[in-house]
């Protein structure tokens, strides 16, 4: 690995905020799926997490553009930035579609698919933490990313258990399109979630 220097130290900085912007993220989309209805003053707390992780984003973009020397592969550290963006931006968008359609309550189902991607989002925040240290913290990301692996297909798992459950009990035809929609926004979370991992993943091979 290069060597790493105070001022390219930030690059770690930055991705320990946004990392926290994640889970704060998904900690307040659960907190908000387990309420009886979503409003819009709820959906606007999420969306100022939304420009908080941009805000992140565009500071790390503007250092890549301005440090001649960085800490992980230039290619690396922006896809890893815009993919920890996008986790955010997929919540949001599934707590703004249960505001504008004005969704009943969730299912137990729709819940626990939540509940993933709050596990998700810690274990992202562990492999973050380690990447300052990469050589000695290869097992940690490793670990971490195989847990994201395996909360993805929980999620896969209860993603076509939902479905199936909204054709075969809702009798609302609106319902099951307003649901399937969100049902879908939070699959694409959680998929999000392992296309990080699998970053992750290639970045800690090419240090080894």
């Amino acid at each position: 690995m290069l060597g790493i220097s105070a001022k390219e130290d930030k690059f770690f900085i930055l991705f320990r905020q946004c990392t926290d912007v994640v889970c704060k993220t998904a900690q307040k989309f659960e907190e908000l799926i387990n309420q009886e209805s979503i409003s819009d003053e709820d959906a606007e707390i999420l969306h100022q997490m939304e420009h908080e992780a941009d805000d992140i984003t565009t500071e790390i973009t503007d250092r890549l553009n301005s440090t001649f020397i960085t800490p992980l592969d230039r290619e690396d550290i922006y896809t890893l930035a815009q993919m920890l963006d996008d986790v955010v931006d997929l919540s949001h968008g599934a707590v703004e579609r249960m505001s504008l359609y004005k969704t009943r309550k969730p299912s137990i189902g729709t819940k626990e698919l939540v509940h993933q991607i709050v596990k998700a989002a810690d274990e992202i925040r562990k492999a973050f933490l380690c990447l300052n240290n990469i050589h000695f913290k290869k097992p940690e990301i490793l670990a971490a990313s195989e847990e994201i692996y395996h909360l993805e297909s929980l999620g896969d798992s209860l993603y076509r258990q939902e479905v199936a459950w909204l054709f075969e009990h809702e009798k609302d035809p609106i319902e099951i399109i307003k649901w399937k929609e969100v049902l879908e926004n939070i699959e694409n979370t959680l998929d999000q979630c392992e296309t990080i991992a699998d970053l992750l993943k290639g970045v800690v091979l090419k240090y080894d």
